[in-house]
């Protein structure tokens, strides 16, 4: 794929007006009673009034897959909503669909390859690799151009993801029950369930396949290591804790 250079300007615009929204539903439904007509208007003067600068610099959605660290078959798709902090740091907020009723999943912090070489060796461990997702074609951007992907898949493909689920709505749990959970990316062909990647694909009128074409003349960087842990069988996970901290009862 021929590599077209767009001003950053141009780049952001294409990133902010992009559509490929509103096709997947949530896994869930919360129990609850409906909202009343009060709630509705409360909920729709806030919005007008107050101010949500850090929401609005959401400005980037990545779609791309999970699993659970540990477990392989623990898969789900998950749908980014991302801030850039600088050229070294995003945060993202994940949901488990793109509709209204999406449900918040978790978080990930992206870095750079030069912030993580400089993170202890037992942090690196909880962190992992972007690089198959994208030179897979695995992630992708709904709704932009080709060419303006291309270009940000680019700038990804050497950084590191952290990533914590707190609501499993993978494993039809209708409220976020249990431990906070960390997550894993996929490294190689085979790990991935297939029959997800084209449900996905057919929702935004994608092919991995050709994605994963088009960026072959991007370059794969070395992966640190320490990273991937679970690779090495050095799984990581969050666990519950009934020990008392001194002071506290």
């Amino acid at each position: 794929m021929k590599k077209i250079n767009l001003p950053a300007t141009f780049l952001m615009f294409l990133v902010l007006s992009g559509c490929g929204g509103e096709n997947t539903d949530s896994n869930v439904k919360a129990p609850g009673e409906e909202k009343t007509a009060k709630t509705k208007v409360l909920g729709a003067g806030a919005d007008l009034i107050q101010d949500k600068t850090p929401l609005k610099k959401l400005n980037t959605y990545l779609d791309g897959f999970h699993f659970y660290n540990g477990d392989m078959k623990g898969q789900m798709e998950a749908h980014h909503y991302v801030t850039q902090l600088n050229e070294d740091v995003h945060q993202a907020i994940i949901f488990d669909g793109n509709d209204e009723n999406a449900k918040i999943m978790g978080i990930e912090y992206i870095v750079s390859a030069k912030l993580f070489a400089k993170l202890p060796a037992e942090e690196k461990k909880l962190w992992h690799s972007h690089v198959y997702e994208v030179k897979s074609g695995e992630l992708i951007a709904p709704g932009i151009p080709e060419a303006v992907e291309h270009e940000l898949m680019e700038k990804l493909v050497s950084t590191y993801g952290k990533t914590i689920h707190t609501w499993h709505t993978d494993r039809d749990l209708q409220l976020p029950l249990g431990a906070p959970m960390l997550m894993m990316g996929f490294t190689q062909d085979g790990q991935l369930d297939t029959a997800m990647v084209s449900e996905r694909d057919k929702n935004f009128g994608v092919s991995t396949s050709k994605k994963r074409e088009n960026r072959k003349d991007i370059p794969s960087p070395s992966i640190d290591p320490l990273a991937n842990a679970w690779e090495k069988g050095e799984v990581r996970q969050l666990q519950w804790s009934n020990k008392k901290v001194e002071g506290h009862h």
